[in-house]
């Protein structure tokens, strides 16, 4: 869905743009590849056949705050780069100063909804008997998935909070658990991979989004549930802290089932916290402007074109 989205930013400012898993070794005046590990064949392949090329690399979390520090396969990825895009201001104090400086931020936009009140559409779709949660994700362990729903397990009776959990399983085994979660936890529902309007629709509909996430690069579901008008509780990781800010009052310790419980009780019983966390998203909603996102695209093929495409190619 990156890949799509960039694509589309770049032939609307009149770019030639193709979408493949690997380079094959095409001419071309441009790579930019997602993943420092996963694309390091295609980055060594690329900067071998084009040495004086501008190569773009973009940074997962998986990257950040894993593979940089193991793999030196991603390292070199970074050492061939003619730039590196983040996905939130955080992430560059992961890179090495001759990295970071190469580094460029670019937040994942997310469109508006087109046509009447988002806020009346909103009102009108949610839920009157409970006050809806969701989590958006794949069920992998790196997501701690079933957090939100531990966490409503704590809840007093009268809690009227229901987590709507929609991502598909990536094993057997934590299929087994999602089902086995709903048998015995009367709060959670796992509704499975949903198409993106679901998943914008369920935003939309809920009160609050829960991303208990153990490392993210800028999830991409902040800026989405931020932009639905939906505020985020987060487990304090760089990624979501790069997004959202230092001081954001919604965080919780990963992994931390107690802390999660008491801010969603909290959001539910006093109004007062949820319109704090309703203002401070609704003030950060700006920065995923598409506008934003397409001129942050335009200013780095300018930067690369200025500098490293000979004039007239």
């Amino acid at each position: 869905m990156t890949a799509l989205r960039w694509a589309g930013f770049l032939k609307r400012s009149g770019h030639r743009v193709t979408i493949g898993q690997e380079y094959e070794g095409e001419s071309l005046d441009l790579l930019i590849a997602l993943h420092a590990r996963r694309s390091h064949r295609s980055v060594t392949r690329f900067h071998r056949r084009q040495p004086t090329s501008p190569l773009v690399v973009a940074l997962t979390g998986t990257d950040l705050y894993i593979d940089l520090k193991r793999n030196g396969r991603a390292r070199r990825s970074l050492d061939l780069a003619t730039r590196i895009i983040v996905l939130q201001p955080k992430a560059r104090e992961e890179l090495r100063p001759e990295w970071r400086d190469k580094a460029r931020v670019i937040f994942q936009s997310v469109a508006r909804q087109r046509g009447g009140s988002r806020e009346a559409a909103r009102d009108a779709s949610r839920s009157r008997r409970f006050f809806d949660v969701c989590v958006v994700g794949h069920l992998r362990p790196v997501k701690d998935p079933f957090r939100a729903g531990l966490a409503a397990r704590l809840l007093p009776e009268s809690s009227r909070i229901r987590v709507l959990h929609l991502g598909g399983a990536m094993s057997e085994e934590m299929a087994r658990r999602a089902r086995a979660e709903m048998e015995t936890n009367p709060r959670y529902l796992w509704l499975g991979e949903q198409p993106p309007a679901r998943v914008r629709r369920v935003l939309l509909r809920s009160r609050l989004c829960v991303l208990s996430s153990r490392l993210e690069g800028g999830a991409n579901v902040v800026s989405e549930a931020i932009v639905a008008g939906t505020p985020v509780l987060s487990s304090r990781i760089a990624g979501s802290v790069g997004l959202l800010g230092e001081d954001y009052p919604g965080y919780f310790r990963t992994g931390d089932t107690k802390g999660l419980a008491e801010l969603l009780r909290r959001a539910e019983s006093d109004p007062a916290y949820l319109a704090e966390l309703e203002g401070w998203c609704e003030r950060l909603a700006p920065l995923f402007d598409p506008a934003l996102e397409g001129a942050a695209w335009a200013e780095l093929i300018e930067e690369l074109s200025n500098h490293f495409i000979p004039s007239g190619e």
